[in-house]
């Protein structure tokens, strides 16, 4: 078996010194030379056969070239556009990707961030944060690099990129308030989570700015973002038995779960119950009667969030926003009509 082609080999073959080779093979170092040299090189190094060296390069420079992504549910589509994103960024730079799923367990957050320390990451892109995770301010605190995607921690320093969680419900209440409706029922996110909470935070301000009048019991809050809780919880609105004409769910998982509830005990939406989410996943769209939703940026979180990482990584005394966040939309669809009587009381039955 031959021995590796080498940087050497390469100039040698082309006739100019390793440190041009170098920098034409280093997306962060391109820039320094003219584009005809930098396509040169590549195809010359292409055609020998030449294998970046990342162990010997992390000796050298004590960076791996690989970045952590945590992820809360693998299996969720809203997370893929999120890594997409960041790997539209990472990628170019020679960055790998290793990506760990939590399952949305905080104890098992703590244990895989320690598996990717281990693993020598040069950075990471929290995507499953709690509210409150000490291991995470911690191992920032030891100088790591790491930026929150989707979430944030409370009072914190880490970096985050989000989506305009309070805006997202301000638009949907404003528009069930245009389409007639005043007793409106929220089922919340889990409050450990700041997606949960600030939408939580919203729904009541925005009720109150609008002079709705609604009992305590209008929100109910899961423990998970999953249909199961979704239908939990709105069956638990049902037994109540005050007539609310409309929920707001806080997110589109959600509001499948409320929606398979109301069917389950021969109820419709829109025709008896208006319904909204929060994120707009694929085909919800195909899904009779079409979810109206909360359009957010998944790609833009993750893109953003790599960005942000990448200066951290590079240009470690560069600042960085602590919190930037990204602008949503309403998206109108069937699951919202005029208001109607409401779903009858109790005593009305």
């Amino acid at each position: 078996m031959g021995r590796s082609v080498t940087l050497k080999d390469i100039a040698r073959e082309m006739g100019v010194d390793a440190s041009t080779v170098s920098r034409a093979l280093d997306p962060s170092a391109q820039s320094l030379l003219t584009t005809e040299v930098v396509e040169r090189v590549r195809d010359a190094a292409e055609r020998m056969g030449y294998r970046k060296n990342h162990l010997a390069r992390g000796l050298r420079t004590n960076r791996t070239m690989t970045v952590g992504m945590v992820l809360p549910d693998i299996t969720n589509t809203l997370f893929a556009p999120i890594v997409r994103g960041a790997e539209s960024v990472l990628e170019p730079m020679g960055y790998a990707s290793i990506i760990v799923n939590t399952d949305d367990d905080p104890d098992r957050e703590e244990t895989l961030v320690n598996v990717l320390l281990e693993r020598g990451v040069d950075g990471i892109i929290d995507a499953a944060a709690h509210r409150s995770i000490p291991r995470i301010e911690a191992v920032r605190g030891q100088g790591v690099p790491i930026v929150t995607a989707n979430r944030g921690i409370d009072r914190s320093s880490i970096p985050s990129v989000v989506n305009d969680d309070a805006g997202g419900i301000r638009l949907v209440l404003r528009h069930l308030h245009d389409r007639g409706h005043r007793l409106i029922a929220h089922v919340a996110g889990p409050v450990s989570r700041t997606t949960g909470q600030l939408r939580l935070e919203s729904f009541w301000r925005e009720a109150s700015a609008l002079g709705l009048d609604l009992p305590k019991e209008a929100a109910i809050n899961s423990s998970r973002f999953d249909e199961e809780e979704g239908r939990r919880c709105t069956l638990e609105l049902l037994e109540q038995g005050w007539p609310f004409t409309a929920i707001v769910c806080a997110n589109d998982r959600l509001a499948v779960g409320a929606i398979d509830a109301l069917n389950r005990r021969g109820l419709s939406c829109p025709d008896d119950v208006s319904i909204t989410g929060f994120n707009d996943l694929p085909f919800l769209s195909l899904i009779p009667p079409g979810l109206t939703t909360v359009r957010v940026q998944q790609f833009g979180v993750g893109r953003l969030s790599a960005e942000i990482l990448v200066r951290m990584m590079t240009e470690p005394e560069a600042p960085v926003a602590s919190t930037t966040i990204l602008p949503v939309t309403l998206v109108e669809r069937g699951s919202v009509t005029a208001t109607r009587p409401g779903i009858p009381s109790s005593s009305e039955a």
